[in-house]
């Protein structure tokens, strides 16, 4: 049915759909009948194949269309301002829920006002004893404010055998299933747009963290994800956007001292990772870095009030980051898993 601001649930599942023609009659049976006393949202982001058509077919799901591809944080931004929850939740159109996923993250929730977001356990759809590469069993950062996910280290996955059923809290969750506060969303203006898409919901989860709220991890929740349903990782797009967004991401949020003794050592780095990429045949993704480079430079005004901004409302904060680094613990010490405490 399509959106005309109805009065919603508790909670509203808000699925941001993209040329999902083939996802969609996939993946969505499984949300609405896993998803009871909830309101279910497409957010269509002016598709233009047979979607909307498709989306006919489910008649208890509501339907907002954009007029134009506004990317993952543009389309989630416009579309919840039309939403009335209490929460949210942000779901990929490629994710296969379970019953009950649910009610373990409402529960963690509601235990606490200081709990302003949560994800589940993110297991792969197409081997479902193991954890998927995006968002996985929690993520965090490292001293260098390079992101990891518990179960998933690099291109390392790790077999799912309950190692990571706890509920603790994390540093980041996944965009890919995540239950937020729809109050703490729109203080903190929703996604930054800037970023289009990838680690989007690192920024805004490191803005949960500045106000001095909470991100969580729930294992006793569990869905099962395609990944790499817009973009595969090997495409010099997700690569750009993901260096890009990396050094946007530690210039809006590191303490002055925390750059100017870290930056240059991430620079550095990402042009390590260049050279790689070139002499490993990819030679794509290698320009991909520095176009990342360039654009991230053009835009350090932009970067600059943004940083400003935060700081003017909220202190420099970090929990749950990981002391060390995890190119040098992958890379040189063979480690295929951090423990983080």
């Amino acid at each position: 049915m399509n959106f005309e601001h109805q009065i919603l649930n508790k909670v509203s599942v808000v699925i941001l759909n993209y040329n999902g023609e083939k996802l969609l009659p996939r993946f969505l049976p499984s949300v609405i009948e896993h998803s009871k006393n909830t309101s279910v949202i497409v957010v269509d982001n002016a598709s233009t194949d047979q979607s909307l058509k498709i989306l006919e077919s489910f008649p208890s799901i509501y339907v907002i269309t954009l007029d134009q591809n506004f990317g993952f944080c543009g389309g989630y931004n416009r579309a919840l301002k039309q939403v009335a929850a209490h929460y949210y939740v942000l779901l990929n159109s490629d994710v296969e829920v379970t019953e009950g996923w649910l009610d373990p993250l409402v529960r963690l929730l509601d235990s606490s006002p200081s709990i302003a977001a949560v994800q589940p356990k993110i297991l792969s759809y197409h081997q479902k004893d193991y954890f998927e590469y995006a968002g996985a069993g929690g993520g965090f950062i490292d001293s260098l404010g390079y992101p990891f996910c518990r179960g998933r280290l690099f291109d390392f996955i790790e077999k799912d055998s309950g190692q990571y059923n706890d509920t603790r809290e994390i540093f980041w969750a996944t965009g890919a299933c995540m239950m937020i506060r729809s109050n703490v969303y729109h203080e903190l203006n929703g996604l930054d747009e800037d970023f289009f898409a990838h680690m989007e919901e690192i920024d805004l989860c490191w803005k949960i963290q500045r106000t001095g709220l909470q991100v969580f991890y729930c294992g006793s929740s569990h869905v099962y994800h395609v990944g790499a349903g817009t973009l595969s990782r090997s495409n010099p797009r997700k690569t750009y956007l993901n260096f890009r967004n990396g050094l946007s991401l530690i210039f809006k949020h590191w303490s002055r001292s925390a750059l100017f003794l870290k930056l240059p050592i991430r620079i550095f780095l990402d042009y390590v990772a260049a050279f790689k990429f070139l002499i490993t045949g990819n030679a794509g993704d290698a320009v991909a870095v520095l176009r990342a480079h360039y654009h991230f430079a053009k835009d350090s005004g932009k970067n600059q009030r943004k940083r400003k901004l935060l700081k003017s409302k909220y202190p420099f904060a970090a929990k749950n980051t990981y002391d060390g680094l995890v190119l040098w613990d992958y890379f040189l010490l063979k480690r295929k898993r951090i423990d983080i405490r």
